[in-house]
């Protein structure tokens, strides 16, 4: 669907005009105003010219002001109709953007995480936004502005040829020139815009990125070398605006010679014609201002035809992640009134890419209300195995099945609600405390989050902030503590009330006296649940009903904690390394 190299993608304008069939009504008035304008166009220098050869050279004082009032008229009544069909556009244009970006929106959280493995975000930020205005400017600026501009150039030529024919076509002998002009500047600046739209994405990429993570910027002082890259990013995109302007600087000087000739050529012809009396002063005046009305709208055809290249080549780039097929299949019909949470993994592979499995041939079990732990080194598949469980990817061999029936025969979203999965880092949006519990779900209700708060024992806390349940904990969760922070993940995860619970190193990041508290809050959230445990504290997963040692993505053992001490193997050895770096005396 590219449009390099063609003037316009009639299939790309097509997809675009799906999304203008619910405002159909706007955009057939917008059409009939653009019509209705150019058609008026020509009237009041017609006026004028007849007003100058009739009554002002005539001296009739009388017809003077009659055709003055007729030509306010005139003039406020195009003043009504621009504004009407400017706003007209305008609003069409933002209507359609508007739905355009929820689509994207919608599209894009429903995409697997494959998809953001290998983009960058702030590319997609780009493509949603400002490639998304673009294309509102093919209807405010583009488009319907190319038909009025177009249409009224048509008409103008049409009087000019109904008045003096002659005169018409010598002034327009250098129009072929402005039409190559045209032609190599349409040429030249849509490469230009392709470049800027590419360096557009470059640097909000960089931005979103160095901005999140300016916290290791700044710890490993590296202001100086990232303002060094920022600054060669930033000059390509300078560069490439510069370019295209570089073209306009070109362009329209070339405009206002070609428009000097014509009314050079006006005043010679124009002149030599009044001498023999073929042609009225009033013709003369009525071409001057005929030869501004049609150069200006057919250089203003060029802007606007970038313009809608512009918009294409945004619409391209939206078309191109709306296209995107890393959607997670939802062909499950399955959604039982209540899950009981018996969870088995058979002969399980998976890999991330289609050579290298992190996951091999993974078998066990789960009994509903029991408890199993995942540990192992970084990277032996613990994260991995909760991923496929909540389908974020698929499993390439082997079955997952939740009370014997398999996860991909149950509806997506039943799926999913009845997993609840505590993340170590864990993610709070830029809201209140509430919002951030309840995920602006309107079924939990505030009872139901401060009973919540209160078995995890968070509520004190929350009660103490400025606000309480109200308070707005900025971006990422940026004024609370980790502890904090992981206290209101268990709350969300609570109020949901789901049937199976990940705890992925759900207390790694908080010491140890929040750690006591945090427990606590495990324990009261864990009763009565089917629960993953993944910790690289073994101290925390002692209770489990059963704990699997991964290594490379394979089982290695598997047993209570003291089966697995007794084994005196892989499990053994962690456990003696880990309590003897911390210096705790072991208990057996």
């Amino acid at each position: 669907m590219a449009v390099t190299g063609e003037v316009y993608n009639t299939g790309l304008l097509k997809r675009i005009f799906q999304y203008v069939k619910p405002y159909r009504a706007v955009f057939v008035l917008s059409v009939i105003l653009t019509v209705l304008l150019a058609a008026i166009s020509p009237v009041r220098p017609f006026l004028i010219g007849y007003t100058l050869d009739n009554f002002i050279l005539k001296g009739d004082y009388n017809g003077l002001v009659t055709m003055t009032m007729l030509m306010i008229l005139m003039l406020v009544l195009q003043t009504i109709i621009q504004y009407s069909q400017t706003l007209l556009t305008n609003t069409l244009g933002q209507s359609v953007i508007r739905d355009l970006r929820i689509n994207v929106f919608n599209h894009i959280t429903k995409l697997r995480l494959k998809y953001f493995d290998k983009t960058p975000i702030g590319q997609l930020i780009t493509r949603t936004v400002s490639d998304l205005e673009t294309i509102a400017d093919i209807f405010s600026e583009g488009l319907i502005s190319m038909i009025g501009d177009s249409l009224q150039v048509v008409v103008i030529v049409g009087v000019m040829l109904a008045i003096d024919w002659k005169l018409t076509l010598v002034v327009l002998i250098p129009v072929p020139l402005l039409i190559i002009a045209t032609r190599k500047f349409q040429k030249s600046i849509k490469a230009a815009f392709q470049e800027v739209r590419t360096e557009v994405a470059n640097l909000n990429t960089f931005l979103q990125e160095h901005i999140s993570g300016v916290s290791i910027v700044q710890y490993f002082a590296r202001e100086r070398q990232e303002y060094k890259k920022f600054y060669n990013i930033n000059k390509r995109y300078r560069n490439a605006n510069i370019r295209s302007n570089w073209y306009y600087s070109i362009f329209f000087p070339i405009v206002e010679l070609i428009s000097a000739m014509s009314l050079a050529l006006l005043i010679w012809y124009g002149g030599k014609s009044i001498f023999s009396s073929s042609i009225t002063p009033g013709v003369i005046n009525q071409f001057i201002m005929y030869l501004a009305m049609v150069y200006t709208p057919i250089r203003q055809l060029a802007d606007k035809f970038n313009t809608l290249q512009m918009g294409m080549v945004g619409a391209e780039r939206v078309f191109k992640v709306l296209d995107t097929d890393e959607k997670t299949i939802d062909n499950g019909t399955i959604e039982p009134a209540r899950l009981e949470g018996n969870i088995e993994f058979r002969n399980v592979w998976f890999a991330y890419n289609e050579e290298n499995y992190v996951l091999k041939n993974l078998t066990f079990n789960v009994k509903a209300g029991e408890t199993i732990a995942l540990v192992g080194a970084t990277g032996a598949g613990k994260s991995s195995t909760i991923n496929i469980l909540n389908r974020f990817y698929e499993v390439k061999k082997g079955e997952i099945t939740v009370d014997g029936i398999g996860i991909r025969d149950f509806k997506l979203d039943y799926l999913r609600n009845n997993i609840a999965t505590v993340l170590q880092d864990v993610f709070l949006f830029s809201d209140t405390i509430l919002n951030n519990i309840t995920l602006n779900n309107p079924q939990i209700t505030i009872a139901e989050v401060v009973n919540a708060a209160k078995k995890v024992g968070a509520h004190d806390f929350i009660e103490r902030l400025p606000g309480g349940y109200q308070y707005n904990v900025m971006e990422r969760g940026s004024t609370l503590s980790a502890g904090q922070a992981q206290l209101i993940s268990f709350i969300r995860a609570l109020v949901h009330n789901p049937a199976i619970l990940v705890l992925d190193e759900a207390t790694s990041s908080v010491d140890t006296e929040t750690e006591l508290l945090i427990q606590k809050a495990i324990d009261n959230l864990m009763d009565g649940r089917t629960s993953i445990v993944i910790a690289h504290r073994l101290s925390t997963i002692q209770k489990a009903n059963q704990i699997i040692v991964l290594d490379k993505g394979e089982i290695k053992e598997k047993g209570t904690h003291q089966q697995l001490l007794k084994l005196n193997g892989y499990y053994k050895k962690l456990y003696d390394l880990q309590f003897s770096s911390e210096g705790i005396a072991k208990s057996s």
